[in-house]
């Protein structure tokens, strides 16, 4: 399997994932208040459960290297990926973080931003480790939660790190 294209599948993982709560920023539901937007019956106390839920998760699986605690703690009654390279399901999102870490131990995802509205939290990480460069990789995860807050949907975008010296704002891209 070619380095290019199981860091693309490492944003599967990512699929259920959450890495380091410590340094997660944390943002309201974007409603200037306590309040969900409207249709939108979620309290801020479940926001904020199931921001810490993904982030464990994320962490559990890839940080931690123990996909199978992720998913037995934070998991729900099914996954459904929308990344095209990986298949439905936990059985799926184990064996991947399996071969993923253990084929690349020095992987770390760093969380930095945490964003949660309705049944989604979003999270904004800088991968890093021999798959993702010499710059690392910047990576947005979208995460669908169920009612207990527990991960049920998947979708990723991923993409390298620029060479900070072609940086043209100065501005970090993550």
């Amino acid at each position: 399997m070619k380095v290019k294209s199981v860091a693309r599948l490492f944003v599967v993982a990512l699929a259920a994932a959450a890495a380091l709560a410590l340094g997660a920023a944390t943002a309201s539901s974007g409603t200037g208040g306590d309040r969900p937007p409207k249709g939108c019956d979620v309290s801020k106390w479940q926001l904020e459960r199931n921001k810490r839920n993904v982030v464990a998760y994320y962490t559990t699986a890839f940080n931690d290297k123990n996909p199978r605690r992720a998913v037995a703690r934070y998991g729900g009654p099914e996954y459904i990926q929308h990344n095209p390279l990986a298949a439905n399901g936990f059985d799926a999102f184990i064996a991947f973080v399996e071969f993923f870490t253990s084929t690349f131990p020095d992987i770390h995802i760093d969380i930095r931003r945490v964003i949660a509205e309705c049944d989604l939290v979003v999270t904004h990480a800088l991968a890093t480790g021999t798959p993702f460069g010499p710059f690392g990789s910047k990576v947005v995860d979208i995460f669908r939660v169920n009612e207990r807050g527990k991960i049920v949907e998947h979708w990723d975008v991923l993409a390298p790190i620029t060479d900070p010296a072609q940086n043209q704002n100065g501005n970090p891209e993550v």
